[in-house]
C-alpha cells in the first residue's frame, strides 16, 4: 500500500481545498458538521442541496469510471477527498447508500441498460436510495428472508417483459421514509436452498403497496423504518445480476459498505473523537491516567481503521470486495461503541441527566445510538464467523 502523493495528487488536493473554501458559504456553512448516524434529521434539505451542489461541480462518485460520470480516481485521490472534506467540516453526505453501495454494485453486476437508467440519478443526487435487506426473522441471517417476488406475465405491450410483484416486510431500513428507490433482496424461488433462490431487485418506493413506518429510537430520532410491501411492483428488468443470483450480489454490496465507504464514515468518527478529547480537557477528566489511556487507544484505533480501509481499497483484484471486508465492520463497530462509553465516562455523573423533555446532548446521543453499531449491518457474531470460515479457512460452524 503506497500512499505517496504525486504532483497530480497534490494538485487535486489544492483544487478541492480551494473549492470547499469558496463554496461552503451561506446556508451550506451553517450546516457544517451536521448529519450522520443518529443525526440524519439535521438540516436534511440543506444537505441534499449541498450534495447536488457537489454533483454539479463534479465532486460526487469520484471513483466511478469516467463513462458513468466519475473521475476514475485512484486510492490516493479518494483518500485526499475524505481528508479535505473532513478538514473543511463539510456537512455529512445524504447520498451514501446510492453512491457508495448501489452505484458500485450496478457498475460491477448491472446491465448497461440499468447503468444508464440509474447511475445518473445517483451521481446527480436526484434519486435517493435505501437498502431492503433485514427482516424481523432475517437480520444477520440475511439468507432467511421471506419477502417474496413473483414474476407476473405482461398484461399489455406497455408492460414489456412483465413485472415483479413483491410481498413481505423489511425492517431497520435507513432513510426509507425519504428514499425514491430501494434495492431489495427477495425470494424468487421458494423451493431452492435458502442461500439460493434470492434475487436483487430495484423497487420504486413512491407507489401503492409500499408502506413506510418510522421506528422511534432511543435517541428520539427515526432514521430507521419498517417497510411493508403489499403487491408492490417493479419492472421485470429491474433485477441485478440475474434471477436467483441475489445472494452473490447482496454480499458484494455489503463488501462495498464495509470497505471503501468507511473512509467517509470516519469523517464523523474523527470529529467525535476530537470532541471527546476537548470535553475531557474541559471536565479535567483527561487528568485521570485511565481516561487518558483510553483516549490514546481510541486515537490509535481510528488510525488502524483508516489503514485497514486503505488496505481493502488497494487489495481489490476485480473491484469487488471479498469476505475480508467483514474485518472493517467488526473493527469500526466496536471502536465506535467504545467511544460512546468513553464519552459518558468523561462526562461523569452529568451524563446521566437529560434536559427537559428528554433533550439529549450530543454525547448522550452518541452513547445511545452506538449501542446498535455491533448489531446493524451484520452483528459481531456473524462477522466473526465470516472471517473464520471465509478468510482463515477454519471449519464451518455445524448447521442444524
Amino acid at each position: 500500500m503506497d500512499l505517496t502523493y504525486t504532483a497530480e495528487d497534490e494538485a487535486f488536493r489544492a483544487e478541492l481545498r480551494a473549492w470547499l473554501h469558496d463554496h461552503l458559504t451561506g446556508e451550506f456553512a451553517a450546516a457544517k458538521g451536521l448529519g450522520g448516524p443518529g443525526r440524519e434529521h439535521e438540516a436534511f434539505d440543506v444537505r441534499v442541496a449541498w450534495d447536488r451542489h457537489l454533483a454539479a461541480h463534479g465532486w460526487t462518485c469520484l471513483d466511478w469510471p469516467k463513462e458513468y460520470g466519475g473521475r476514475a480516481a485512484g486510492v490516493a485521490q479518494q483518500v485526499i477527498f475524505h481528508e479535505e472534506y473532513a478538514r473543511a467540516n463539510a456537512p455529512i453526505r445524504v447520498s451514501h447508500i446510492g453512491e457508495q453501495l448501489l452505484g458500485p454494485t450496478l457498475i460491477a453486476f448491472g446491465t448497461e441498460e440499468q447503468k444508464q437508467r440509474f447511475l445518473p440519478g445517483i451521481r446527480d443526487v436526484t434519486e435517493l436510495w435505501c437498502q431492503g435487506y433485514s427482516e424481523p426473522d432475517a437480520g444477520s441471517d440475511l439468507a432467511n428472508v421471506k419477502t417474496t417476488a413473483v414474476l407476473a406475465e405482461p398484461q399489455s405491450e406497455a408492460q414489456g417483459g412483465g413485472e415483479w410483484i413483491l410481498n413481505g416486510q423489511k425492517v431497520w431500513t435507513s432513510l426509507a421514509h425519504l428514499a425514491d428507490w430501494c434495492f431489495v433482496v427477495a425470494r424468487t424461488d421458494p423451493g431452492a436452498p435458502k442461500h439460493r433462490g434470492l434475487s436483487y431487485l430495484l423497487v420504486p418506493m413512491k407507489q401503492p403497496g409500499v408502506e413506510v413506518r418510522p421506528i422511534l429510537q432511543l435517541t428520539k430520532t427515526s432514521e430507521f423504518n419498517e417497510v411493508y410491501f403489499t403487491d408492490a411492483r417493479t419492472a421485470a428488468t429491474n433485477v441485478v445480476g440475474g434471477v436467483h443470483d441475489g445472494w452473490r450480489v447482496a454480499m458484494a454490496t455489503l463488501g462495498f459498505e464495509r470497505g471503501v465507504s468507511t473512509l467517509g464514515q470516519q469523517i464523523g468518527f474523527r470529529r467525535e473523537l476530537d470532541g471527546v478529547i476537548a470535553l475531557a480537557r474541559q471536565t479535567t477528566a483527561i487528568d485521570d491516567p485511565l481516561i487518558l489511556d483510553r483516549l490514546t487507544r481510541a486515537a490509535l484505533g481510528l488510525d488502524v481503521l483508516r489503514l485497514n480501509a486503505l488496505r481493502s481499497m488497494t487489495g481489490l483484484a476485480d473491484g469487488t470486495p471479498g469476505a475480508e471486508a467483514s474485518i472493517a465492520k467488526l473493527a469500526w463497530a466496536r471502536w465506535h461503541r467504545d467511544l460512546g462509553e468513553l464519552a459518558m465516562d468523561v462526562l461523569g455523573a452529568a451524563g446521566t441527566v437529560t434536559g427537559a423533555d428528554y433533550d439529549l446532548d450530543e454525547w448522550q446521543r452518541l452513547w445511545l445510538f452506538s449501542r446498535a453499531d455491533t448489531i446493524y449491518g451484520g452483528s459481531d457474531e456473524i462477522q466473526r464467523n465470516v472471517i473464520a470460515e471465509r478468510v482463515l479457512g477454519l471449519p464451518k460452524e455445524p448447521r442444524a
